[in-house]
């Protein structure tokens, strides 16, 4: 039993209504801020799962997921504002360059453990950054990179569940971890008082309204970018710089968004194209997701159940004992490590939902608060996509 193009979007939308009505009423699943297409796209998979024990085998139309995909990447790179890597200074970029460090050591081990259990080191990449840091939509992307160009099935039921379990685990050590260190340093007689000296410049634009005109300017935005990144993918497809078309996108509207900025021809609406590229997010999981094959986990549960575990324990000894002590070892770094353990094993919301459980018993952070979502919203994507790519041409 094959749907349509059409019936397979309309599930997929009522999917997202039935995670979004889960979500809303399970309390476990709001406090670990697991993502509605998440919720919504594993109960369709257990259904499906179901009805294949009787015999009905249900394939979804496979031609959406790329565009919905390629939407939600373009919008990554066009809320790139290189102002705000300005505003957050030198430690920013010293941040920064921890967190690339930490997606080395995650592919390091995740290739390591694959190895050791006999397995292709693809499928350690899986369990590295691409889930880890990159959650469920550059795992997603990635998977069906693997699938196709790499003969590797079960790619996308192993990047769900990986991100699934990443995302948990980044709600459950965040707090703790950085209350863990702020109680540390006052036992020591540490101040625990924020650097309050990070200098935000006003970057919201004049006109931040969301309508009909802002919607059509950020879509033109977003297809030239796809545009421009389908042709540079297709042109260097056979070259050392080959990237997945995913990439190509994201890079083009990083250059888009930021020359509109400086030439102040047009300031990027970021609550239009953010709300573009959730949508777009939240169908492509939704199809992701109803497109999984549950029984092709039961090999590989064990590895990578091994690989996820480790993580967990590079990401809380990193943490604090890099990131916190490079960052100065003081409150800021504390909240900082916050938000680290969230978008190293989830995602950036998961990341300042740490932060503000901390900030709000502990006190305000403005350093860490313009730091990290610079860095977990676009900066990660990119590094990330060229180190997996380094670590691809290695193995």
């Amino acid at each position: 039993m094959t749907p349509g193009p059409i019936t397979t979007l309309f599930i997929a939308i009522v999917v997202l209504v039935l995670g979004q009505q889960c979500v809303k009423h399970v309390r476990f699943l709001r406090e670990f801020n697991i993502p509605v297409p998440v919720v919504g796209g594993l109960l369709a998979t257990l259904c499906i799962t179901v009805l294949r024990a009787f015999g009905v085998e249900i394939t979804f139309f496979g031609g959406l997921q790329e565009p919905f995909m390629l939407v939600f990447f373009a919008s990554v790179g066009l809320s790139a504002n290189f102002g705000l890597i300005r505003a957050g200074g030198s430690k920013l970029l010293i941040f920064f360059a921890l967190v690339v460090g930490l997606l080395v050591l995650q592919n390091i081990v995740g290739v390591g453990i694959a190895t050791l259990f006999g397995l292709s080191p693809v499928m350690g990449l899986l369990g590295g950054s691409i889930t880890m840091s990159g959650g469920h939509g550059t795992g997603a992307a990635w998977a069906e990179v693997f699938t196709n160009n790499y003969g590797v099935d079960s790619a996308m039921a192993l990047a769900m569940a990986a991100a699934t379990f990443g995302l948990v685990f980044g709600s459950l050590i965040g707090g703790p971890t950085a209350s863990f260190l702020i109680r540390r340093a006052q036992k020591k007689g540490m101040s625990i008082e924020s650097d309050d000296q990070a200098d935000v410049a006003d970057l919201a634009g004049q006109d931040q309204r969301t309508d009909v005109g802002s919607m059509i300017r950020v879509l033109c935005c977003l297809f030239a970018g796809l545009v421009a990144g389908t042709f540079l993918h297709g042109l260097l497809e056979d070259t050392p710089l080959s990237l997945p078309t995913f990439v190509w996108v994201l890079f083009s509207c990083v250059i888009i968004g930021n020359v509109l900025r400086i030439s102040r021809l047009y300031h990027v609406n970021d609550d239009a194209n953010n709300t573009v590229g959730n949508v777009a997010l939240s169908v492509f999981l939704a199809l992701a997701l109803m497109n999984l094959k549950l029984w092709d986990l039961a090999n590989l549960a064990l590895p990578m159940l091994v690989i996820l575990m480790v993580q967990v324990a590079l990401v809380f000894f990193y943490t604090t004992q890099v990131t916190f002590r490079v960052m100065g070892g003081g409150y800021d770094a504390a909240v900082l490590v916050a938000g680290n353990c969230g978008f190293a094993m989830g995602a950036t919301p998961t990341a300042i939902a740490n932060m503000q459980a901390v900030t709000e018993r502990f006190g305000p952070s403005r350093l860490a608060f313009i730091i990290v979502p610079v860095v977990g919203g676009f900066l990660i994507d990119i590094a990330n996509a060229m180190i997996i790519k380094g670590f691809l041409f290695f193995t």
